[in-house]
């Protein structure tokens, strides 16, 4: 079965209220009208057995009609029957009278041959205990149908009410709902072409603002993540390009002519350069698409990070002896984390700081407890880096040099990316600052569970 619109489900929801509203209502007031008809039936045979008893105040078993016949008189649809206290019939002013009356003193409602009596049974003489009982009957046929036009005039506003309410519930539901309506037609016409389209939030009723903010976020993001996933598949092609044309053509040069075997040699050596570059540049890739995929999972070992550390510096030490940068390190701290990974992350920050770092420059490599986290912060001295520069230091293939140069076999523009997804791996974050002539890559990391 076809589900319902949600306009359809407001406009019934709508009807229903009001038929409830209005049953509810209408019932009430017929309850209201009922009862106030009781009372002034209540009212009127209390008053005619006052009177009735003022005029049979001195009349035995009935010697004289007359009294009675003048008090009936004045009401046409009042009736009286006269009971001794035996239990025999001394009167009935009318042959109409049911037989089957209630014996109970009181008020009380009977129907006999599609007539409606209000009964009222009292004793002739209260203070009498052989009193004679009087019995008074009122006809409310009147006030019965009077009660039922109004039920049905009740059933009939109640539906009438419920299908008024349906049709502006349905306008109003779907006037209400054009908004929605709206973002369904920017939703239908969004393609990899046209993700800047954006909701008119200003336009918006409160209720819809929120959702149509986190819409126009989603397509903010949804359009920054298929900018950068085609800057990636061009920066592939542009990484890829040079190291592919130089292995042709000297594969091509190579054989056009016959040449000795260690010339093939050369070549072969040469062609095993470029192509363990693009392996390690693949590697990267599939490493960085883990990453990405949330397939990144290191291991946990208790780790001195200032061991770790210093092992680096001595593996750099050669490189900085020769560039005349000086290498220290200070603090100390333990952690849980993978060996292999976090010596890679803190590599390439070093590598990095080296080769920015000028002759007679520093390299410094801090670590700082705080609480249950912690801090490692490589800084380098140097040219900063503008502050326009900073928030993109971390995309894949980016490098901050303008005089890139295509398919490098030294820096492909991985590095950083490979850091910061190793330190989210763990749990941390990365940010980089530049001032005062100092450059810092600043890792936080928890310290561990």
């Amino acid at each position: 079965m076809r589900r319902l619109s949600l306009s359809s489900r407001l406009a019934l929801l709508f009807a229903g209220c009001a038929a409830v509203v209005s049953l509810c209502a209408g019932l009430l007031f017929n309850r209201a009208s009922e009862a106030h008809f009781i009372e002034l039936d209540q009212q009127l045979l209390d008053g005619k057995l006052i009177g009735l008893r003022r005029a049979l105040q001195d009349v035995q078993p009935i010697e004289s009609a007359a009294r009675l016949t003048d008090e009936l008189s004045r009401q046409a649809d009042l009736s009286l029957r006269i009971t001794g206290s035996d239990g025999q019939r001394w009167y009935d002013s009318s042959t109409q009278i049911p037989k089957d009356m209630p014996q109970q003193s009181g008020l009380a409602t009977i129907s006999d041959n599609g007539t409606d009596y209000r009964v009222l049974n009292a004793p002739l003489y209260p203070q009498k205990t052989d009193s004679p009982q009087l019995t008074l009957l009122l006809d409310i046929t009147h006030h019965q149908h009077f009660l039922q036009r109004m039920q049905h005039l009740i059933w009939l506003t109640v539906g009438l009410s419920a299908l008024a309410t349906a049709l502006l519930g349905a306008w109003a539901a779907r006037s209400g709902l054009r908004p929605l309506r709206r973002m369904s037609a920017v939703a239908r016409g969004i393609s990899a072409q046209s993700l800047n389209a954006r909701l008119p939030e200003e336009q918006m009723p409160p209720e819809l603002a929120e959702m149509a903010h986190s819409f126009n976020a989603m397509l903010g993001r949804l359009d920054d993540s298929f900018q950068r996933l085609s800057a990636f598949s061009a920066d592939i092609a542009h990484e890829l390009r040079t190291p592919l044309s130089n292995l042709l053509t000297h594969t091509q040069v190579t054989l056009t002519r016959p040449r000795p075997i260690e010339d093939y040699r050369e070549a072969l050596h040469s062609n095993l350069e470029e192509l363990q570059w693009m392996a390690q540049l693949v590697n990267d890739m599939l490493y960085l698409a883990k990453a990405d995929h949330g397939l990144l999972m290191p291991k946990r070992e208790p780790l001195d990070l200032a061991h770790e550390s210093d092992v680096l510096l001595e593996f750099f030490a050669p490189l900085a002896e020769d560039a005349r940068v000086k290498l220290s390190r200070t603090g100390t701290a333990q952690i849980e984390g993978d060996r292999s990974m976090l010596r890679r992350a803190l590599s390439n920050l070093l590598d990095n700081a080296l080769r920015f770092t000028p002759a007679e420059g520093e390299v410094r490599l801090s670590i700082d407890e705080q609480g249950k986290s912690l801090r490692v912060i490589v800084q380098n001295t140097g040219e900063g880096i503008s502050a326009q520069l900073l928030p993109r230091l971390f995309d894949r293939f980016y490098r901050a040099d303008p005089s890139r140069q295509e398919g490098s076999s030294e820096h492909a523009g991985l590095g950083l990316a490979i850091t910061q997804s190793i330190v989210r791996a763990h749990g941390g974050q990365i940010r980089c600052e530049s001032d005062a002539g100092w450059t810092r890559f600043v890792i936080e990391l928890p310290k561990g569970n």
